[in-house]
This record gives C-alpha cells, structure tokens and sequence, in this order.
C-alpha cells in the first residue's frame, strides 16, 4: 500500500510534470507567436511611415523646385521685374491688370534663363536705388543678371517694353535711370524694343532714360504721382498691342 500509495503519487506527480511541461512548452509557443507578430507589426509600421514621409516630402521637394526655376511659360508675354521698396512690384500689378489675361508675372531673380527665352515677348521693369551710377543702378537682382546672365542669351525677334520706377521728388536729376540701363542690356542682345512715351507730365530734371526726346518706355513715380499710375499702365498696354506686343 505504501508503494502503491506512492507510485500513486509518482503517477500522480509525473502526471502533474508532464502537463506542467506541456502546458510550458505551449506558453513558450504562444510567446515566440506573439513575439514574430509583434516584430511583424513593428516591421510593417515602420514600412508604413518610411512610404508616408517619401510621399509627404516629394510635393514638399517639388515645391522648392518650382521657388528656383519657374516650369516653361504657358503664355506668350510675361511682366518680369525686381524691386527694393515693394514700389515697382505695384506698378508690375496694374500693367498684369491692364493686360487681361497676361498671369505669368515674376521676379527676375526667380526665373531661370530657359523660362525667360520660351516668351514671345517681355515687359520688364526696375526701380533706380543706386542714382548716378554708370551700372547695376537698380540695387536689385537685375543688377548682377543684366551682367552675368543677359550677355549669353539671344533676343532677336523678342518683343521688349520696359518700364522704370522713380522718385522726381527726391532724385529729379536720376529719374528711372534703371530703365535707361536696361534698355542699353537689352538693345545690345537683339531684343525689340518698343512702348516709347512722351515725358510730358512729368517734373524732373534729367534722366538716363531718356532716348531721342522720349522715356525708352513708361515710367511711373509711386511717391509723387501714384494716382496716376494705373491709368498710365493702361495707356501704355494699349500703345503695346498697337506696337505688337504679342498678348
């Protein structure tokens, strides 16, 4: 009875190990599941978010492309420009006005050189900062362009209007002698010129824009007399389709 009671209990014990161990070896098999599917969803997160930030940085990538090149021009004529005071970005904003339908509007220092040879056509426009100087008089990014850039590219057969910016109440003597510089810069690469205008109106002294007794395109003076610029912006588009602006 005593072996009996104890092979009963040897029974009873082995029984008891032998499911504890089953019982372990299927803990351990839950465990090593559970951990492969753990790792399986760190794994697939982690896939998750790698094609998610691909995908939200490439418009973001794209976006700082288009800052430094402008795509090709969908128009034929576009108004470029550069200012230092915001006065010559306002007179590029009413001649867009008066030229209905005309979008493509930019800083110069924002286009590359293939964006600016795709148009038919150019308005381009400064402001005069550095008075009196033989060069690079607008103290913008037209200064180091008509020098760096310009000399390489050719404008024969382009359409060229040009417009200046001035102050005939402080700098009578250097009216909008940037428009002068840049008809010079553009004369000498081939370029159209057209959009001559009378300096009737005006009360300055002198001007480096000034071509055979007539402005070398429309110059505005947002300081003194920006009541009159919209309406000399659209005279002036007017005279340009006359001339063959090809709008």
């Amino acid at each position: 009875p005593l072996y009996a009671r104890h092979g009963a209990r040897s029974s009873s014990e082995a029984s008891g190990t032998s499911s504890f161990a089953a019982k372990a070896r299927c803990a351990e098999h839950h465990c090593t599941e559970e951990r492969h599917l753990t790792m399986l969803t760190v794994v697939a997160w982690l896939f998750f978010a790698a094609s998610s930030s691909v995908g939200a940085f490439q418009p973001l990538a794209a976006t700082t492309q288009q800052r430094t090149r402008v795509l090709p021009p969908l128009q034929a004529v576009g108004i470029v420009y550069s200012t230092t005071t915001g006065n010559t970005e306002n007179v590029a904003g009413y001649l867009k006005d008066a030229a209905a339908g005309v979008d493509d509007i930019y800083d110069v220092g924002d286009l590359s050189d293939e964006t600016i040879l795709a148009y038919d056509g150019l308005i381009v426009g400064a402001p005069t900062w550095h008075t009196g100087a033989d060069e690079q008089r607008s103290g913008t990014s037209w200064d180091d362009w008509l020098y760096s850039n310009l000399p390489n590219l050719d404008f024969k057969g382009k359409k060229v209007a040009i417009f200046g910016v001035g102050d005939q109440g402080s700098y009578a003597d250097n009216f909008c002698d940037a428009a002068g510089e840049l008809y010079d810069c553009f004369l000498k690469q081939g370029a159209d010129l057209i959009g001559f205008t009378d300096t009737d109106g005006y009360d300055h002294d002198d001007s480096k824009a000034i071509r055979d007794g007539k402005f070398c395109g429309a110059m505005f003076d947002e300081d003194n007399q920006s009541d009159l610029s919209a309406d000399r912006a659209t005279a002036w588009i007017d005279q340009l389709k006359k001339e063959g602006m090809p709008f």
